[in-house]
């Protein structure tokens, strides 16, 4: 489909359109005044992580294309749980938790998006303003009549929990009604038109849309992204060695940098146009590099990716520690590093630099010859590790690497 709008246009360039509603009525729409559109993030860790990435980014495209965007922190939905995509019941956390990780995550999306006053500038509300002063009662009443259970026990959060005879509560059971109300005082409060996410929100976007039909007579639009994965099949951000992180004390720049250095070749040009800001042509011409070539474009959307997140200064920090570290044989100064005053044992010094998860971990990578400390193999699982004049460079396998320096 041809859009005349440029939101639409470049969120369908781009790779970010899966389901939309109203497809001619949102382009219309988009082309003749400024739109507000929201996704929604619950608080429930200090940091967002890589799988969050691509709603943050339709927030960006959003702005770029000369709308608002409203980011919603879940201080309300927090409390209550998610049910879709998971097993298990969220754990509770406190008031004081939730506000903190609020303020944490703030500091993520002012390095993605342009806050103010202006008319569009982004806003970042809380929707705990609204939802912790609900009456129960008064949410039965007026809410609940234009949800059924019936059709509740239709989505796909509930189904899957269901089906794998796992416990839901009534508690998560309600989420679905929180974020479609949500959506009805967004409609409200901020002439909010639009809601974005991931397609497991699906459900929960067009519950939110009927609802303020039915209440209000507004009418709103929903769109939802493809689940992201990579060319084996695998959850985008899902690694062996934890989330992805956004949070430069969560996850460092350089890890950052190398997790998508570390792409896979069929994966290369899709990311550009989902993760970076590079002009289409020059994305076009990155991804038809083959062979030892196309590194050089894995590097360009490491670079590009890890200077929307951390800033142009640690994204081309990172560059240059891999380069020495990996192509100049080097010791780049953004490795993980450990300052030691005596002989260490290795497996701690593995352990202590987070090049593994435990030491049976580093037993197996040594025993397995995966161990190399400045280029040079060590295969004795005993072995101490001297401090030196110059940092040494503790690898495990090919692309991990730590400092141990005197200190």
């Amino acid at each position: 489909m041809t859009y005349a709008s440029d939101l639409l246009r470049t969120l369908d360039e781009r790779g970010y359109i899966h389901q939309l509603t109203d497809a001619d009525g949102l382009d219309l729409l988009a082309a003749k005044t400024i739109i507000p559109g929201y996704v929604g993030f619950d608080a429930t860790a200090p940091s967002l992580h890589v799988g969050n990435l691509v709603s943050i980014m339709m927030l960006r495209r959003l702005q770029q294309a000369g709308h608002r965007p409203i980011v919603i922190m879940g201080g309300g939905t927090t409390k209550v749980g998610d049910p879709s995509g998971k097993d298990e019941s969220r754990q509770m956390l406190s008031n004081a938790q939730i506000d903190a990780n609020i303020t944490s995550i703030r500091e993520i999306f002012e390095r993605f998006l342009t806050f103010g006053d202006g008319p569009t500038d982004a806003v970042m509300i809380n929707n705990d303003d609204w939802l912790g002063g609900l009456g129960y009662i008064e949410l039965l009443r007026d809410v609940g009549p234009h949800f059924t259970v019936n059709r509740m026990l239709t989505f796909d959060s509930v189904k899957l929990r269901l089906d794998r005879e796992q416990p839901l509560t009534f508690l998560e059971f309600n989420y679905m009604i929180l974020q479609a109300y949500d959506f009805l005082e967004l409609s409200r409060r901020e002439g909010c038109r639009l809601q974005m996410g991931g397609s497991d929100q699906w459900g929960n976007i067009v519950n939110g849309m009927e609802l303020a039909r039915r209440i209000d007579g507004t009418q709103l639009f929903g769109l939802t992204t493809p689940l992201i994965t990579t060319a084996d099949g695998r959850k985008m951000g899902k690694t062996a060695g934890g989330a992805i992180w956004l949070r430069a004390d969560a996850l460092s720049p350089y890890d950052y940098w190398q997790f998508w250095r570390n792409t896979q070749d069929a994966d290369v040009g899709r990311f550009l146009r989902l993760f970076t800001d590079l002009p289409l042509d020059e994305i076009a011409a990155l991804e038809a590099l083959d062979g030892a070539d196309l590194n050089e474009a894995k590097k360009r959307l490491a670079t590009e990716a890890t200077a929307l997140a951390h800033g142009r200064e640690a994204a081309e920090a990172a560059a240059t520690t891999a380069q020495a570290t990996f192509e100049g044989g080097g010791a780049g100064e953004s490795l993980p590093t450990i300052g030691v005053s005596d002989n260490i044992d290795i497996l701690d010094a593995f352990l202590e630099l987070g090049l593994v998860a435990s030491k049976k971990e580093a037993r197996r990578l040594i025993e397995g010859g995966g161990a190399r400390l400045d280029g040079k193999q060590v295969g004795d699982i005993h072995y101490l590790i001297e401090p030196g004049e110059t940092p040494q460079r503790l690898s495990a396998g090919k692309k991990k690497h730590g400092l141990i320096i005197r200190g």
